[in-house]
């Protein structure tokens, strides 16, 4: 530790800090524009200039290590008369024009101006103007001529997204920032560069000009989209959210938000939400009161139990819906006598139900992903599936994380890979298994996974050796592998890696509360069918929260089919869709996560709580509200709540979330033979993962959100003749499309997006496809 002193004030600071780092440690403040902690150092705006003893000339303090002994003085004459020095120039072609701009009222330029500038200017020539530049449907670049060159967005796109989208071009007076060879931006976190910017030059598209600050209420909350479960500043006015952004929290989302979290906002506010009960009858949809639509469904449960049973009786409940509404589901499925329960609309394999000791959640804090040797990443598109656990990765990988990936396509992850495998779906397992048997070969012991036949490749070999070697290590799953149709040998050989190089075992969670799904038993039990079952035989009333079947299972087709024939369709929905309006027979209407209070439990088994920070949207309840009331009308004991906090401590009074999440399989079973098929990847686009994205023009907008295209793998794209477009067929149900040939994808597989309004006639996911010339 280094002593010098700041102000008159003496502190130690670590060898390599800045004065920067070291005046904030003390709660210093230095103006700056181009600093940021998270980003390298640039020392090109100038104005966190000081003085330090013995130094002939100011100094940024962005840039200057701290020496033993050093004496630095921010407030000195000379630092005063350089920054201000500093603000005259960036201010010499700056519009001024703050009454127009959208930044108003949280400019960094405006607030440092007042305080360390001068008056007036000496500068009377013509400003110099710079054409506005396209970044897509995200991100304004309007008004460039703003632009003061900090190089916070250009360095955030290259370091934190991992490809530089951003640059800037010339020199001097003729420099600019733009998007490259006319490109939009297209990074899944590319709204940070809003916060970044400074000045008014990159803004909010979809905010711009809607309202100013000082006109919000600030509230906090949490994402209600990945397992992440990122922190918000929800903006509020007049009971409408008109703005998300970050709240730090470095054990989570540092200071960043996902595309996804940041601009899904306009779902909330959409003309499809739901604001009145409504009862099909004759054929039509009618709007009418809660105390109708409740007993009407009271009617539909009682009626359908009476005359087929229990067991006619299926509950789908939306991973997507907070704890408490999780648990009262639960809870009132149970007590009503049904044992249907599931949130897993997305997987098809739950043959391990019975090995499992547990709930399934990362097995370690989010954090310590950064400060792993090695990590595998098995079945994960990440960069769409968990937009900020990649870039904690990447920069992760950049210092000594040795990253592996076993995945069905050679995707870009815009960072350091060490080694990677891939395989077609169905034969994950057994790529794998080769990983499994090198590990055991390196590191001895055995494994009870029949490893006979596995021959162990080059690559394999090597991500084996880089998990050998490390000493904290892991092994996680992602949403893809999660879908597989072989899931349960994915799961088993992945443990078993994780468990021979003594490393731990994860699955990210795919959905905000996966994991208090898990936790709060949202599955089927007592000989209860599964969510793939439910639809697989058909049952006579169907319980929806929260989900729409179209989007959600994995077996799009199949589900809708099931939710037809039914006698009685309930579903409690935040949105009016045309899929609901087709097969639903009740349509209750219930409040988002910024209208309810509730929580959620991210990957991590963190329970995090959060308050409505709007007003419910015309008649809308919480769905907590809805289910205590439906619980109370059947007559079941235990529905007492008056709050969302009374249903939280009556769930967490049977023992906290992480006692109930646990990853061990009772005993490793695994089939691991390869086997040849032309088989879909049926992956859902990042913006389509649930009802509030899908409702979101801005996110509909991006290039993230169109058409699906039927992306082959090089042999199978050859051998069909290179067309331009195909018809793909499957369950029993063709659909035409353009084709592209994906060079990384694994050989005979097709990549047809889920979720999409395109593919709902098609079959699962990840099963056998059929491919034909267009």
């Amino acid at each position: 530790m280094l002593e010098i002193e700041i102000d008159g004030k003496k502190l130690t600071a670590p060898q390599g800090s800045t004065v920067m780092e070291a005046a904030h440690s003390i709660g210093t403040y230095i103006p700056h524009f181009c600093y940021h902690k998270k980003l390298s150092i640039a020392a090109n705006c100038r104005m966190c200039l000081v003085e330090v003893e013995k130094a002939p000339k100011p100094l940024p303090a962005c840039a200057t290590p701290v020496t033993d002994g050093m004496k630095v003085h921010t407030h000195s004459s000379m630092a005063k008369t350089a920054q201000a020095g500093v603000m005259e120039f960036l201010l010499i072609n700056h519009p001024l024009d703050c009454p127009i701009c959208d930044q108003g009222g949280e400019c960094q330029l405006q607030d440092i101006a007042v305080g360390y500038g001068k008056g007036e200017s000496r500068y009377q020539e013509e400003k110099r103007s710079v054409p506005g530049k396209d970044m897509g449907p995200l991100v304004s670049a309007e008004e460039m001529s703003r632009c003061i060159h900090c190089t916070r967005c250009v360095r955030f796109t290259e370091e934190i997204g991992g490809f530089q989208e951003i640059g800037m071009a010339n020199r001097g007076e003729f420099s600019e920032i733009l998007p490259f060879l006319g490109k939009t931006v297209t990074s899944e976190i590319s709204g940070n560069v809003i916060d970044l910017c400074p000045v008014g030059a990159l803004t909010s598209k979809p905010f711009r000009y809607s309202t100013r600050s000082w006109e919000l209420s600030r509230r906090k909350s949490v994402a209600p989209h990945d397992g992440l479960g990122a922190n918000l500043i929800v903006q509020v006015k007049q009971n409408t959210v008109m703005r998300v952004l970050p709240l730090e929290n470095e054990a989570i989302n540092e200071c960043w938000l996902s595309d996804r979290d940041r601009f899904s906002y306009e779902g909330l506010n959409s003309e499809r939400r739901l604001k009145n009960p409504k009862i099909k009858f004759d054929g039509k949809w009618h709007d009418t009161d809660w105390e109708t639509a409740l007993n009407y469904v009271v009617k539909g449960l009682n009626g359908v139990s009476a005359d087929h049973g229990k067991d006619a009786v299926g509950f789908l409940v939306g991973a997507r819906s907070t704890t408490e509404e999780l648990y009262l589901a639960q809870k009132l499925a149970r007590a009503f006598g049904v044992a249907n329960i599931d949130y897993r609309l997305g997987r098809s394999d739950f043959s391990a139900d019975a090995l499992r000791q547990g709930g399934e959640w990362l097995g370690l804090p989010v954090a310590e992903l950064s400060a792993l040797d090695a990590l595998l990443v098995v079945g994960s598109t990440l960069r769409s599936e968990q937009p900020l656990i990649a870039a904690r990765l990447r920069q992760a990988a950049r210092k000594r994380l040795k990253l592996s990936v076993v995945h069905v396509a050679d995707d870009e992850l815009l960072m350091n890979v060490y080694g990677k495998l891939v395989a077609a779906p169905q034969n994950l397992a057994a790529a794998l298994a080769q990983v499994l048997k090198a590990l055991v070969e390196i590191k001895g012991g055995d494994t009870a996974i029949d490893l006979a036949s596995v021959e162990v490749s080059a690559e394999a070999g090597q991500i084996a050796q880089s998990l050998a070697d490390g000493e904290k290590g892991a092994v996680v799953l992602g949403a893809l592998a999660q879908q597989l149709p072989n899931y349960a040998s994915v799961y088993a050989v992945a443990q078993e890696i994780a468990r021979v190089s003594g490393g731990r075992f994860g699955v990210l969670s795919d959905a905000a509360n996966s994991a208090g799904a898990e936790a709060v038993g949202a599955l089927p039990k007592d000989g209860g069918a599964n969510a793939a079952e439910m639809f697989a035989t058909p049952r006579k009333a169907y319980f929806l929260m929260n989900t729409e079947p179209e989007f959600d299972a994995y077996d799009a087709a199949g589900a809708v089919a099931a939710l037809k024939q039914a006698q009685t369709v309930i579903a409690l929905t935040m949105f009016d869709s045309e899929g609901l309006a087709d097969y639903a027979d009740v349509l209750l209407p219930i409040a988002p996560f910024s209208e309810t209070a509730g929580s959620f439990v991210n990957m991590e088994g963190r329970l995090q709580s959060f308050n409505g920070v709007v007003k419910p949207l015309g008649e809308t309840r919480p769905a907590w509200k809805v289910l205590r009331v439906l619980g109370n009308l059947l007559q079941l004991d235990g529905f007492g709540f008056n709050s969302a906090e009374d249903v939280r401590a009556e769930l967490l009074a049977a023992g906290s979330i992480e006692s109930r999440l646990n990853n061990a399989l009772s005993e490793a079973r695994a089939d691991v033979s390869t086997k040849a098929a032309t088989v879909r990847v049926g992956e859902v686009p990042m913006f389509a993962v649930d009802a509030i994205c899908r409702n979101a023009p801005s996110l509909q907008a991006t290039e993230h959100a169109a058409a699906p295209v039927a992306l082959m793998s090089a042999d199978l794209y050859a051998s069909l003749g290179e067309p331009a477009d195909v018809l793909v067929a499957q369950g029993g149900a063709e659909v035409r499309m353009g084709a592209r040939v994906d060079a990384g994808l694994a050989a005979g597989c097709v990549r047809v997006a889920a979720a999409s309004q395109d593919t709902l006639a098609l079959g699962g996911r990840f099963d056998a496809i059929e491919i034909k010339r267009g």
